[in-house]
């Protein structure tokens, strides 16, 4: 039997929230779409104030801010670099084109098509979120992409040197310093200085999510990214201080960012609050993770490792960790998740950062139907036919009746020609 001690939120809180900014972010797009760049302009002005005169960084401005960073900065962001576009390649490798004979005479196949030309968002705000230029302009560019540009926030009215760096170390074609819905806005339907691409992708605030999804359907996206979420399994192996770093460690992001544990532990699950409420009080982003875990926490008492399943797939959070004496088991059977750490040795601040899976995941339960960010989202499954004489006669046989079946007399007349045409 479950049993909540804490519970976040419910659905239909959030859903009241989300109508404001979907207001919001339709009012800028319809700016962007009649007055172009003056309305970026102005934007980016009233939000960020910054109106340089060019919003497209020069090599030079790039150089500059390259030189501004310590060694060990760069040394560090190229071997961030260097894991992301390692796993990639591995996973660009394992999509491969096909062709089969699959009927005598019927030859089918598909090919994996890189997208022409993409947008990737990396968010400023409080915190300047770096590993995003690695995990999507690097993804892109393994995929094949071959256009790439890349938009970022100032950073208190200047640019922002480590983020700057990573994406034209990533391999940007250009990058602008535009943030917000502006950015996303201008990248999927152009301006007079920003060509429009065919897909947008990265995180951001819900003002981002928000443009992405609406802007949705003239252009593609990776996916729709809401407030970051973590949840830990765990059972009486765990150590709580663990646990409860792990929550607190998304929390800060923001806060409306869900943290949750789900326990075989009745003892783990009493003793979290106080360790969380322990670790706040020295945590120099508890201004923002108190908030999160007031409003978001949940901690759920569960029966057994089937029971815990059974609730972590109905939640289908972003990230989860498990901390439990047997890990595989979890990863034998959870089919609702963004990304799986399994065992105390990882944790979610390793795929943020630095080991190599992308963290651009599904959130709101949207882990049901979709991975995260990777090579594939870049990449179009677009199938092909060719068939022999022999084979078209056969076929078309098998099209007019299923077509007279239907009633499409016009589909009917395209498979009767080919009959007609190569018939012996």
């Amino acid at each position: 039997m479950t049993i909540f001690l804490k519970q976040g939120k419910t659905n239909s809180e959030k859903r009241a929230a989300d109508t404001k900014v979907q207001e919001a972010v339709s009012e800028i797009i319809q700016e962007i779409e009649e007055r172009g760049d003056t309305a970026v302009r102005e934007l980016s002005e009233k939000f960020d104030q910054w109106s340089p005169k060019n919003f497209r960084l020069s090599k030079e401005d790039i150089d500059t801010a390259i030189a501004e960073l310590p060694d060990d900065v760069i040394h560090d962001i190229k071997f961030a670099q260097e894991q992301i576009e390692n796993f990639a390649n591995h996973q660009r490798e394992s999509i491969k084109d096909i062709e089969v004979e699959t009927h005598s005479g019927v030859f089918l196949g598909h090919k994996n098509i890189p997208i022409n030309s993409v947008g990737c968002y990396i968010p400023g705000g409080r915190y300047p979120m770096v590993a995003s230029a690695h995990m999507s302009i690097i993804t892109a560019k393994v995929a094949g992409v071959e256009r790439v540009i890349a938009c970022t926030p100032p950073a208190n009215g200047r640019v922002p040197s480590a983020t700057v760096a990573a994406m034209y170390m990533a391999g940007a074609d250009d990058i602008y310093l535009l943030g917000g819905v502006q950015a996303m806005t201008a990248m999927g339907v152009g301006t007079e200085t920003i060509d429009s691409v065919d897909m947008i992708v990265g995180p951001g605030n819900p003002f981002v999510a928000e443009a992405k999804r609406q802007l949705f359907g003239r252009v593609g996206i990776d996916l729709l990214a809401g407030p970051t979420e973590v949840l830990v399994i765990a059972d009486d192996t765990a150590d709580v201080e663990m646990v409860a770093t792990d929550i607190l460690g998304q929390a800060e992001h923001g806060p409306t960012s869900p943290g949750a544990l789900i326990t075989t532990s009745q003892s783990l699950a009493e003793s979290l609050e106080d360790e969380i409420s322990r670790q706040l009080n020295t945590l120099p982003t508890a201004d923002i993770a108190r908030i999160a875990w007031r409003d978001n926490g949940s901690i759920i008492i569960v029966e057994d490792k089937e029971e815990a399943v059974y609730e972590a797939d109905k939640l289908a959070f972003e990230h989860v960790e498990v901390i439990t004496e047997d890990p595989e088991y979890f990863l034998n059977n959870l089919t609702n998740y963004g990304a799986l750490f399994l065992g105390p040795e990882t944790n979610v601040a390793y795929g943020d950062k630095v080991i190599g899976t992308n963290h651009t995941l599904p959130t709101k339960q949207a882990a049901r139907y979709t991975g995260g960010l990777w090579v594939g989202k870049f990449l179009k499954n677009c199938t092909y036919q060719r068939v022999t004489p022999e084979a078209s006669v056969e076929i078309g046989r098998y099209a007019e009746r299923l077509c007279d079946l239907e009633g499409f007399i016009g589909h009917r007349k395209q498979a009767s020609l080919r009959v007609r045409r190569y018939e012996k």
